[in-house]
């Protein structure tokens, strides 16, 4: 069996390079309208309806998410409260720092270092890591969130969950500026 592992290892290392080298980039966007300004958008109130999907995308979870977004000068507040649909409830607050050319950088209390994220056009991308609890485990995920403006009202985000590259969930939302 150590054998198998041994070849398994770099050959499952190599898809996952390979299938994350394929993937969008935020420059991809830049034309697309409208032009997406997080600190604009989620100034004020926001709610927020979400699924999870396992790694066959069979739903897992859905939730709502009510969030309060504060703007003081190069840092936005998001006080974000979940409730999911077994019941749990979830606060997270981020501060996401604007930096020059589009960049921001942001923490969490749940969040491990610190967030980083770009935008272009429509799209924001998004990358941070978080330890995820599930079946009485702790699963230390890298996340991928893409957020796209569909109108003034309207943001759709797209979100991978990834241990060693692979894909192993998936979170969609669905924002409504209130």
């Amino acid at each position: 069996m150590t054998a198998l592992r041994k070849m398994l290892l770099p050959l499952l290392a190599a898809c996952a390079l390979l299938l994350t080298s394929c993937s969008a980039s935020i420059k991809d966007y830049a034309q697309a309208q409208p032009a997406l300004d997080i600190f604009t958008y989620f100034a004020g109130d926001t709610v927020a309806y979400g699924m999870v999907q396992d790694y066959s995308h069979k739903q897992t979870r859905r939730f709502t998410a009510k969030i309060q977004g504060d703007v003081v000068a190069d840092t936005l507040t998001l006080h974000e409260d979940f409730v999911y649909d077994d019941g749990e409830k979830q606060t997270r607050v981020w501060h996401i720092r604007k930096l020059a050319d589009g960049r921001y950088t942001g923490t969490a209390g749940d969040i491990i270092g610190t967030a980083t994220g770009q935008s272009a056009g429509n799209a924001f991308n998004w990358k941070y890591v978080m330890d995820v609890k599930s079946g009485g485990s702790t699963y230390r995920l890298t996340f991928d969130d893409w957020i796209y403006q569909q109108d003034e009202q309207h943001l759709f985000n797209v979100t991978s969950l990834r241990k060693f590259g692979v894909e192993v969930a998936r979170v969609t939302l669905f924002f409504e500026k209130k």
